[in-house]
């Protein structure tokens, strides 16, 4: 029980956050693909039902908690997200600020905000521990008591990031499994190669979580930065598309770019190749789409330690996806809405 907070208290304050959660996740949950989503809601499940990791599931338990869940949802779709109780007053489920306030001497920590597809992320968590960072006030969050399908491991609002450990564990968990199926000579292997999974997976699960929440902090510092290079402006863009190709084309053009200010100068500059490696085992997608200069790059210095390739490729990455970024907005600025085949058309040829 936190100090001044009751647990009952607590548990009204955990039920509203949850109950926001399963709005949003109704409204969203059928944009994932039907692998992604079942894989999602398996590991949802061993959340919500407190199985371990490694623990074996039954497929019949899985199946109707899934069926309870989705019916569930049909009834809170075209619900309004409500607001927090919290010490005898409401809050708006999306004021951070003000609810940290009242959370966080309690040991508690909260956020409401939004992820990819313009998704309304909530989650609750006990509050591990809260530090000055770079000028940025960085949380890290324990235990979670209420959160969404999709548990993103880091976030940033404002000058604040969020890092959810659990969540982040659970990530590193799902990877780890997925290589051990046949073992691939690549960047996760490399990644995992080294900590010692085989002699100690829990305490190797820890010290690589340990790690990667600095590569966290480090990309939420580049979305920070690249935010006050880009101003207000993207996050219109962004809200004008989306659900769409072009938002996930620009998010990942900011993903570069944050990248480039901050996660790769400073990961090479500390020589640290766990971190290094982990960050390409996750360059994947449309990311990969766009930079496979950088994917290179990476390769060549897996190879042989020369981190030359990669230096250069940051220092012309920071240049032109900031460079590709101020274009995005200036077509937006002048077609607005309509500009989405424009965009489209412009990042696809703006391949590095």
């Amino acid at each position: 029980m936190s100090d001044g907070i009751s647990e009952p208290d607590i548990q009204a304050l955990q039920a509203a956050v949850q109950r926001n959660c399963h709005i949003s996740d109704a409204r969203f949950a059928s944009d994932y693909t039907l692998c992604v989503y079942l894989l999602k809601m398996r590991e949802f499940y061993r959340w919500e039902c407190g199985r371990g990791l490694g623990e074996p599931l039954s497929g019949d338990e899985v199946g109707d908690w899934l069926s309870s869940r989705e019916a569930l949802w049909e009834t809170l779709e075209d619900e309004p997200f409500a607001p927090l109780p919290i010490d005898g007053s409401e809050y708006d489920p999306f004021d951070d600020d003000a609810i940290n306030a009242a959370l966080m001497p309690h040991g508690l920590l909260y956020s409401g905000g939004y992820g990819a597809k313009s998704k309304p992320l909530f989650f609750l968590a006990r509050l591990e521990r809260s530090v000055e960072e770079n000028g940025f006030r960085v949380h890290v969050a324990g235990a979670e008591l209420a959160r969404d399908l999709t548990a993103p491991p880091a976030m940033a609002a404002g000058e604040a990031i969020y890092v959810r450990r659990e969540s982040l564990r659970r990530m590193l968990w799902e990877r780890v499994e997925e290589w051990r199926w046949n073992r691939p000579d690549n960047a996760m292997g490399r990644a995992l190669g080294c900590y010692d999974f085989d002699a100690d997976l829990h305490d190797a699960l820890e010290r690589m979580a340990d790690s990667e929440i600095d590569t966290l902090v480090l990309h939420e510092i580049g979305e920070v930065q690249a935010g006050r290079e880009l101003g207000e402006a993207w996050h219109a863009l962004i809200l004008g598309f989306p659900r769409s190709r072009v938002e996930l084309m620009a998010r990942a053009v900011r993903d570069h770019l944050a990248d480039a200010l901050s996660t790769l100068p400073t990961l090479l500059e500390r020589g640290h190749p766990p971190s290094l490696h982990f960050y390409f085992a996750n360059f994947g997608g449309m990311r990969r789409e766009l930079y496979p200069a950088l994917l290179a790059a990476y390769e060549h210095w897996a190879q042989d330690g020369d981190d030359s390739a990669l230096l250069r490729q940051v220092e012309a990455g920071r240049a032109h996806w900031l460079a590709v970024a101020r274009q995005i907005m200036e077509l937006h600025a002048q077609r607005g809405d309509e500009a989405a085949s424009a965009i489209e058309t412009l990042i696809g040829h703006s391949k590095l």
